[in-house]
């Protein structure tokens, strides 16, 4: 990669999907104020937006009309080159507000530019994950395939989790530090994220047939 590539800007933004609204504190706006920082250590700036602040309302359009708050995220989206999805576990699930990001992102599906391609093939995206016991795979998995079918790319290893000891109270937030794991995982995380970021940005993907 030649070094003009490799300092290219990029812009990020991480949505929050914790179902507590601001100013309570959250797991999942911890990790994903950490992976925003760690993102800038390789020339990433952006914003981090907690979903449930906003009036996002349900279904599977770009605009569901008067009150909705997601045309101004999705224009926040479309002018990044890297969105972060963060979510806690919940019943074994992603959170239901990080399910109605994904069923919102699904109008993209009918979207495209000129040559066919959807307006998010040029996007990477990454996932962050908080719970009290074991399901983070799962929930990754499941907010992959979501994020994949819209259009956006992976980077290996474009995860970072922290889950507590079954039917324990601990959370995220409450830790004395960050373990040692998940903060190497995030760097990881930020590290291949931004760097496929700056590919998709140097070379886009094929015209759609």
């Amino acid at each position: 990669m030649d070094t003009t590539t490799e300092t290219t800007p990029l812009r990020a933004v991480a949505l929050v999907c914790s179902l507590s609204p601001s100013p309570k504190r959250s797991s999942s706006q911890l990790l994903a104020e950490q992976v925003m920082a760690a993102l800038s250590d390789h020339g990433v700036t952006g914003k981090v937006i907690r979903i449930v602040d906003h009036d996002v309302k349900p279904g599977v359009g770009v605009d569901m009309g008067e009150g909705d708050a997601w045309p101004e995220i999705r224009d926040t989206i479309m002018g990044c080159d890297i969105l972060v999805l963060s979510t806690p576990i919940w019943l074994g699930h992603p959170s239901s507000l990080a399910q109605r990001v994904l069923e919102r992102l699904d109008a993209e599906l009918g979207e495209s530019d000129d040559e066919g391609r959807m307006l998010t093939y040029g996007k990477a995206a990454a996932v962050c994950v908080v719970g009290n016991e074991d399901g983070a795979h799962k929930v990754s998995a499941d907010l992959f395939q979501g994020l994949n079918d819209v259009g956006f790319s992976l980077a290996p290893n474009a995860v970072t989790y922290w889950v507590g000891e079954a039917m324990q109270g601990t959370d995220y937030q409450d830790l004395d530090k960050t373990p040692e794991k998940t903060a190497a995982t995030t760097q990881t995380l930020a590290a291949n994220t931004a760097h496929l970021a700056r590919l998709l940005k140097a070379a886009a993907y094929p015209p759609s047939p």
